[in-house]
């Protein structure tokens, strides 16, 4: 079945084949939701489970992602089309002064392989940038990585941003990064800590659920 080939195919990392793979179910006439859900998405999921059990590590992550994106290159305007509603949508930066983006960009793969819609705001993004992406997209989740003791006291600053505009109710804040602990997540007032990416991505799907 095609499908699984997609999904075999992306956990292998083959960017070229997931995409060709991809155009092939469409022309078959398969629902673009259903490649996405029971190829891609399914790919990603295994893929996830594996970093969390650290079976594999963040650079067989990485050539996974490129291949998802690959597959997405081609269903994301077809699924645009047909009005594909996600889950949810999630605005996900690194903190201001902050310039590391491996774990973030893995987490915001893993929101993706969990049928997320996200933002990526890329690194050193300030508070009112976060928090006025957030309110221009429609956000449900704003999501904070930092990997320096320094800026992570802005995440603090961004939930004091939005309690100040009236808007903190409306959002779901999650943190997380190398130096950042749950106490300090409560100490701030954020919604979610999670230590890893994989873990990241399934609580993010539950907190939008329920």
């Amino acid at each position: 079945m095609i499908l699984k080939q997609i999904a075999e195919y992306l956990e292998d990392g083959a960017a070229s084949k997931v995409k060709e793979l991809v155009q092939q179910g469409l022309d078959d006439g398969i629902d673009p939701k259903t490649i996405l859900e029971e190829g891609l998405l399914k790919g990603m999921e295994i893929i996830g489970k594996l970093f969390k059990e650290n079976e594999i590590f963040v650079p067989e992550v990485m050539i996974a992602a490129r291949a998802m994106n690959a597959g997405m290159s081609i269903l994301e305007p077809v699924l645009v089309e047909i009005g594909n509603v996600s889950l949810g949508k999630v605005v996900i930066g690194t903190v201001k002064g902050d310039l590391h983006d491996i774990g973030k960009n893995i987490v915001g793969m893993m929101m993706k392989g969990a049928g997320l819609e996200v933002i990526d705001l890329g690194v050193d993004v300030s508070v009112e940038k976060f928090v006025d992406e957030a309110e221009k997209v429609g956000a449900n989740i704003i999501c904070m990585s930092a990997l320096l003791t320094t800026t992570m006291l802005n995440m603090e600053v961004l939930v004091k941003e939005l309690e100040n505009r009236g808007i903190r109710d409306q959002y779901i804040v999650m943190v997380g990064g190398a130096p950042v602990t749950d106490d300090f997540a409560k100490k701030i007032g954020a919604n979610i800590y999670t230590p890893d990416a994989a873990t990241a991505a399934e609580v993010a799907k539950e907190a939008l659920i329920a």
